[in-house]
């Protein structure tokens, strides 16, 4: 154990194992992906008032997808951010106090659906076009433009899968990628089977 392992008492270390902090000295803090989703007014300066808030912090941003929501008053923000348990909590504490905002969830740990949309133009002429064709129907995506030289595909997915795309398409010389972030919503609760008499 180092020196500041020692001078740290048990409750210190219990607060900083659950704040996802290292307790050693050089130890790196645990750092996850979270997903969360924003419901804001739709009113303007709404959105630049959230990425100030990440920018004034020095909180990171993966990805940020808005939208109106089924009611044209309220957008629908879903961030992508990673960070310790400490920093995520700064993140969703922060984001409660924006006059602009209805709600707040951390859809980390539960069950939701996410999707992403990719636009990817690749370079391929003869047999390398098949091969794309072949790759592009077996993750069920679309040919969106064609010219001579490229084929411009679409994909829709998850964010494992479009990455695992974009992988497989890199050997045949990837032109241009356009990606629009994830959006992601919790899923519906199931109904409890209570089954019949």
């Amino acid at each position: 154990m180092n020196e500041e392992a020692i001078t740290l008492t048990p409750q210190q270390l219990i607060r900083k194992r659950a704040a996802g902090e290292p307790v050693e000295a050089g130890a790196a803090p645990d750092i996850e992906q979270h997903i969360i989703n924003v419901l804001l007014e739709n009113s303007m300066g709404a959105l630049i008032r959230v990425v100030n808030m990440f920018s004034a912090r020095g909180f990171n941003l993966d990805s940020v997808t808005v939208g109106v929501t089924e009611d044209p008053t309220v957008s629908r923000l879903c961030i992508v951010t990673r960070g310790s348990v400490r920093v995520i909590s700064q993140i969703l504490r922060q984001l409660n106090r924006l006059v602009d905002t209805i709600e707040v969830d951390d859809l980390t740990g539960t069950d939701f659906v996410e999707r992403e949309l990719c636009i990817i133009k690749v370079r391929c002429r003869g047999e390398k076009r098949a091969d794309v064709l072949q790759v592009n129907e077996i993750f069920r995506g679309r040919v969106v433009d064609v010219t001579p030289d490229i084929l411009a595909l679409e994909i829709v997915g998850p964010t494992k899968k479009v990455d695992a795309f974009v992988n497989l398409m890199k050997p045949h010389g990837i032109d241009e990628v356009a990606r629009s972030g994830r959006v992601a919503m919790q899923r519906a609760p199931q109904p409890e089977d209570g089954g019949s008499d």
